[in-house]
């Protein structure tokens, strides 16, 4: 099942880019969209330096995580011909991860005007998966309002809160618990940490 993933501009690339990582690794499809904010905070969060253009971007993080051959898609801002954007083409599941609040109202308040907010559009209205990796704190009422009114729309609200009953002992451990979670909604199988009750997580404390 092919999946599509985007980047918003809020603080938490890690999380994308693992995530990038850990779909390719499991076989999955890839269609990625990165809004200009996100590409500014990769190159701010992390080591990366991604190019301009959307081909560039897709060699570069290709041969980064070893996507397979038309494995993995990056898309354009205006590509508004691309399969996510129409019902009868997209992927039934989608990531925004992280996600700001903003991209947050406006996918609530159906008033998105670029590629990013038209395919989480299209996938809440095939009734398909969105997850919504909200990466924003404290949350203002009007944060809360628009998770409630996207929940009941049958989105599901993700926020970026590791757990530390695995006892992390690195930054990449917080970001695989996240990531591992969203994994978990998408049904994708993966070994980033024990499960809770599992003879490797028995002595964990939760």
């Amino acid at each position: 099942m092919a999946v599509t993933l985007a980047m918003t501009g809020a603080s938490g690339a890690q999380y994308g880019l693992r995530l990038l990582e850990c779909l390719l690794g499991a076989g999955r499809e890839v269609y990625l969209l990165l809004s200009k904010p996100a590409q500014i905070v990769i190159g701010l969060e992390t080591t990366l330096e991604l190019p301009a253009r959307a081909p560039d971007i897709e060699r570069l993080l290709g041969a980064r995580y070893g996507a397979k051959a038309a494995q993995l898609h990056v898309l354009g801002r205006e590509e508004w011909t691309s399969s996510v954007a129409s019902g009868s083409g997209a992927p039934p599941a989608m990531v925004i991860c992280p996600c700001t609040a903003a991209t947050l109202g406006t996918i609530a308040a159906g008033t998105g005007h670029e590629l990013i907010e038209r395919a989480a559009d299209v996938v809440l209205k095939e009734r398909g998966r969105l997850v919504l990796v909200l990466r924003e704190t404290p949350l203002s009422l009007i944060h809360l309002e628009n998770m409630v009114r996207l929940a009941q729309a049958g989105a599901v609200i993700l926020p970026a809160s590791p757990g530390f009953y695995h006892r992390p002992g690195r930054v990449e451990d917080l970001v695989d618990f996240v990531v591992a979670r969203v994994l978990d909604q998408l049904g994708v199988e993966h070994m980033l940490l024990p499960r809770w009750g599992s003879e490797d997580g028995a002595g964990a404390v939760p």
